[in-house]
Formats: structure tokens, C-alpha cells, sequence
């Protein structure tokens, strides 16, 4: 089964386009983790129609806070419909069990003893200033992070968090998380 755990920094912020939604904003980035080669890649704005082929051939997309933020900004530049792939989205998972939102970061030092490299805010800050490397490093990492969460909750049923400095543990399904499901795309693979 090939998984691609994957994240986006954007150009932009909520602020900058008077919007709420996450599709009114400029992906400066996207980074992603391939299963099925085991490696990490980043393709810029104008390179991701290289990624489409390898979106196009995936099983599941993993993402944190994906569902809400990530593919519907993503699907803006598709030429057809991300949302038949089957996605997970780590962050929704951890909603449904305990009825909250977490940080990627609380969950990252909870489960993996370790922190993200910077935020979001710092990732545009970077960007606006030219310092594109540090973004793709940022985004690569935040990448590394959900796929040590995503492998974690797999191998173990349950992710950690960091609460008043003490983990807590959150026992989550993972039963149906590599089940097949969606149809095939095809919609740039030129077939």
C-alpha cells in the first residue's frame, strides 16, 4: 500500500487574503514522504504538476489537519478531485477520540519526545524574506514528524500529548487507517 504523508507551507496568510478559507491561499510549498520509495521531496508552487503522478498512484494521504486545511488548498491547483483519494488526517483522528484539537507540536513532544523546528508564522516569515531553503527544511521536517506520529499510532493503537507536563495518552483505531478505499486517478497521467 503506498502512503504519502505530506504538508504544505503557503505564501500567505488568512489575514493577507480576507478569507477563511484555505483554499483563498498561495501554497508556496509542498512536501511529501513516498512509501513506496521511501523518500522525502518538495516541490515549489510551480513545480506541482510533478507531483500529481505520484498523488495519483497513492492509497493514502496522511496530513494533520489536512482534511480541513491542506487538501482543499491543494485541490485548488489539481486539475481534478484530491478528495478521491483516501485521506487520514492525524489531527481529526485525535478530535474524534478526545473531543479536541491538538498541535502537531503537543502531539510530536508527547509521542516522540521532540518539537517542531519553528511555526507557521515563522515559515512565512522566511518565505517573505527570501529564505526559501528554510522553508522547504521546516516543511520537510514537519513531514518527518507526521510520519513518525502516523507509524507510531499504527504500531501502538494510541499517540501521546503533552499536557501541564505530563503525557497523556490517546488510544485511537487505526484498524481501517490502510484499508483500500477511492477510486483511481488518472486525471494527469495522460492515459
Amino acid at each position: 500500500m503506498r502512503v504519502v504523508t505530506f504538508d504544505i507551507e503557503t505564501a500567505n496568510w488568512m489575514s493577507d487574503v480576507g478569507s477563511s478559507d484555505p483554499a483563498d491561499l498561495t501554497i508556496a510549498i509542498v512536501c511529501i514522504h513516498d512509501s513506496e520509495t521511501d523518500t522525502y521531496s518538495s516541490y515549489l508552487e510551480p513545480e506541482l504538476s510533478q507531483m500529481w503522478p505520484i498523488l495519483e498512484r497513492t492509497d493514502v494521504l496522511v496530513g494533520y489537519n489536512s482534511n480541513h486545511f491542506d487538501i482543499p488548498l491543494l485541490n485548488k491547483y489539481y486539475p481534478g478531485d484530491l478528495t478521491r483519494i483516501k485521506s487520514l488526517d492525524i489531527m481529526q483522528e485525535v478530535y474524534g477520540a478526545i473531543g479536541r484539537r491538538l498541535k502537531l507540536d503537543s502531539i510530536a513532544e508527547g509521542t516522540l519526545g521532540e518539537k517542531k523546528s519553528a511555526s507557521g508564522a515563522q515559515s512565512l516569515q522566511w518565505w517573505r524574506a527570501g529564505e526559501i531553503e528554510k522553508v522547504r527544511a521546516y516543511c520537510l521536517k514537519d513531514v518527518e514528524i507526521t510520519k513518525k506520529i502516523f507509524d507510531y499510532a499504527l504500531a501502538k493503537g494510541s499517540v501521546k500529548y503533552q499536557e501541564l507536563g505530563k503525557a497523556r495518552e490517546i488510544k485511537l483505531n487505526t484498524s481501517k487507517w490502510l484499508s483500500k478505499s477511492g477510486g483511481a486517478m488518472t486525471y494527469t497521467l495522460g492515459l
